[in-house]
């Protein structure tokens, strides 16, 4: 392995930027190009069947089959028009990735003369394997049966691998029996759910609004490395991380690669996968130099929550495929270096109206601001009864690594708001006294009226807190990098919907008992400030301090994966999501499993290969090395030197003798402590002895390792080493 060091490291070293043409001068000129968007649909369809299909999207309600034809129609005469030869229905199962099986447009008719062919039904459903997806039990081996079905909502597109262009329809992805196995329904589910409670809310203030939409912008870190040096991982190559190495001396202490000159060679990688993403109409308009060591950002403009978390799983492959032409590999691993930060995703997430009014941004008169209070208050309390929820929506086993590692927000879930709107609330939680103006520009004497001075620049940013406010949205910063946003964001959806709709009810029903709306509003949202006051938080989440203080709150601290999956089948979550409609019991039930699955497979994976890595390359070189030192006190003693100059030399001897056993002792006992585990029947059981009784031993191999790799020299060693790792470009 010495010698593919370094030759990767000379492949590295001789790497030249990419020349990226751009296919237009301005951006606007191809932006959305390879998307069968409303533009596309409108050259291509009746205006009476467009009417029909733009109607059903907007109202939710079920496309026609003749106009599922005309669609399918349409999108074959433009997809062909592209050079697309095949489709796919693309989909998200609960793999965490995309799935895609390509058929052809072409066909033989009758007469058995080759045919474009493309019709409705193909549009609208196919048959995919649902046993070989994870199901957490819903499907046997032998109940091979699911279903994709086209989601209208979330436009088609085509992607181009190697020349050959392919037409992509997103696709929810059920099993025969009707149990969701993806990520897409769930969340289509809680945003309509979301939308009616939404509406409901909004009819207090403004009877002209008919929709409420989430909105979502899903800001991306990632890693980028060297094709050759990934290569020359194992452990990269395998796990997405390296299971070994020290840190280097210089790394990010020094804070001078956050927001720094790119790299050339990054620089037209950036600029090449946005070009490739703006086809794709993902609306990017940030890149930047994160605070780690060859890590960076991208970000959109927000968008739809359903198309926004499309966009971003479709983002992440094409990172992958363009890095490809550069030479460069990305990494999403939430943690891929020790003793730098880690990645995640900033969910930017917000309601807004029909009517044009973003809902969780204060406006200019009193009575916009009763409304932003009403969602605001409402969404501060959703957290508070479920923070622990939410907990689960990000839990693996990669992220486990990040949470709470003093570069990302802890897992003590928590909501930061600012200063001023602090302000606000503690005036509205001890202010009873209401005095109301009738008429349209009514007063209400609780400092509402001051709240349009909270503009965007004049709210603090936390970037400790897992939930913050900032200005005119929150923004969920714990979601892990790699991760599919939908699992989040289908929670938080479903949470702030059940408490809006407990909201309405409570305000009626004192309606009902004769209090003015306007006074059984503000009364339910006093309330709601006071009991979700010990969510918020303004300090420092990294600090000792908080976890205690976090601990007097009641609030919990849950840092792995196995623990806080446990969340999502209490009794009060099976409740939640049943009343809502969004999962069965069965399919909740089916989701712990899959998960406890996951985490389970992946602490397998990395300990296996660091076990390989450590007895079958590390431990021979550390014994070859051994072996120079012994001979270089034998040829030191021939001469009839002292032992003093001989002494040093034999205490790394012995030093490495002692952390050779010591490695080889530790991996035996966790390929025990696997074995064990693997007996055990019940899932959640089995992925707590992973987390309790083998994952430990990574870090007791490892710090053997670590001064293995301090004693032996850089020759010999058979891992390129997190220095040249992060620096070399």
């Amino acid at each position: 392995m010495a010698v593919l060091r370094f030759r990767a490291l000379e492949v590295a070293e001789s790497r030249q930027p990419v020349e990226v043409i751009a296919p237009a001068p301005k951006i606007s000129d191809y932006y959305g190009k390879n998307v069968f968007g409303l533009e596309a649909m409108r050259t291509t369809m009746s205006s009476e069947y467009f009417k029909k299909l733009t109607s059903a999207i907007k109202h939710g309600t079920k496309v026609e089959r003749n106009v599922a034809d005309a669609v399918a129609a349409a999108m074959k005469t433009w997809a062909l028009s592209k050079g697309a030869t095949h489709y796919t229905h693309w989909f998200q199962p609960l793999t965490g990735a995309t799935a895609e099986k390509h058929d052809s447009f072409f066909d033989l008719n009758s007469d058995g003369q080759a045919i474009e062919n493309f019709k409705g039904s193909a549009l609208v459903q196919q048959e995919p394997d649902a046993s070989s997806f994870p199901n957490g039990g819903i499907r046997n081996t032998f109940e091979a049966r699911g279903y994709t079905a086209w989601d209208p909502t979330s436009p088609a597109f085509i992607i181009e691998i190697a020349g050959a262009k392919t037409l992509c329809i997103p696709t929810i992805f059920v099993a025969y029996t009707g149990e969701a196995l993806d990520y897409k329904a769930p969340l289509l589910k809680t945003l309509v759910a979301l939308e009616s409670a939404a509406v409901e809310v909004c009819q207090y203030f403004d009877r002209d609004v008919t929709k409420v939409s989430a909105t979502l912008g899903i800001e991306q870190e990632y890693f980028l490395i060297d094709k050759a040096l990934y290569a020359a991982r194992p452990d990269l190559v395998m796990t997405g991380r390296t299971l070994f190495g020290h840190s280097p001396a210089k790394g990010q202490q020094l804070e001078d690669h956050y927001f720094g000159s790119i790299p050339t060679r990054v620089h037209n990688f950036m600029v090449d996968f946005e070009q490739e993403a703006h086809k794709l109409g993902i609306p990017l308009r940030t890149r930047h130099n994160e605070v780690a060591p060859n890590q960076y950002e991208c970000a959109p403009t927000f968008e739809d929550a359903n198309l926004a978390v499309d966009h971003n799983q479709l983002l992440m492959d094409l990172m992958s495929k363009v890095a490809e032409r550069h030479n460069f590999k990305v990494l999403l691993h939430e943690k891929p270096f020790a003793g730098v930060n880690g990645s995640g995703k900033h969910n930017n997430w917000a309601m807004s109206t029909d009517t044009g009014v973003n809902l969780l941004a204060p406006g200019k008169r009193p009575k916009e601001n009763l409304q932003f209070l009403a969602f605001f208050a409402t969404t501060l309390m959703a957290v508070h009864k479920n923070a622990d929820l939410l907990r689960a929506s990000i839990a693996s086993a990669s992220n486990d690594h990040r949470l709470g590692a003093n570069e990302a927000p802890p897992a003590i879930i928590s909501a930061f708001i600012g200063s001023q709107l602090t302000e606000v609330c503690e005036e509205l939680e001890n202010n009873s006294s209401i005095a109301i103006d009738k008429g349209d520009n009514m007063y209400l004497k609780l400092g509402i009226d001051k709240i349009p001075e909270i503009l965007l620049d004049n709210t603090d940013r936390n970037r400790t807190s897992p939930f913050a406010f900032t200005g005119n949205k929150f923004e969920f910063r714990a979601v892990g990098s790699s991760a599919n946003s939908s699992s989040a964001m289908t929670i938080l959806n479903a949470i702030v919907a059940d408490q809006l709709i407990e909201f309405k009810n409570v305000v009626d029903a004192q309606i009902e008992k004769g209090k003015k709306k306007e006074v059984a509003i503000i009364d339910v949202i006093r309330e709601y400030l006071k009991a979700s006051k010990p969510i918020r938080f303004e300090g420092n989440g990294y600090s000792k301090e908080w976890e205690e203080e976090a601990e007097r709150r009641g609030l919990s601290n849950v840092k792995t994966t196995p623990q806080a999956l446990d969340f999502l089948v209490t009794k009060q979550a099976e409740e939640l999501f049943t009343r809502l409609g969004v999962y069965t019991k069965v399919e909740l039930h089916a989701r712990h499993e899959i998960l406890l699955e996951e985490y389970i497979k992946k602490i397998q994976i990395e300990g296996r290969v660091l076990g390989d890595l450590a007895l079958n390359h590390i431990i021979p070189t550390a014994v070859a090395y051994q072996n120079k030192l012994i001979t270089n006190i034998k040829g030191l003693r021939e001469l009839g030197l002292e032992e003093e100059f001989t002494n040093a030399t034999l205490d790394t001897i012995k030093d490495i003798s002692k952390h050779v056993s010591i490695i080889k002792k530790n991996v035996e006992e966790m390929v025990e402590r696997r074995k064990v585990a693997n007996k055990v029947e019940n899932t959640r059981d089995r992925a707590i002895m992973y987390c309790d009784e083998v994952r430990p031993y990574f870090d007791t191999i490892r710090y053997s390792v670590d001064k293995l790799e301090l004693m032996v020299d850089d020759e010999d060693w058979p891992l390129v080493k997190y220095r040249e790792m992060l620096f070399t470009h």
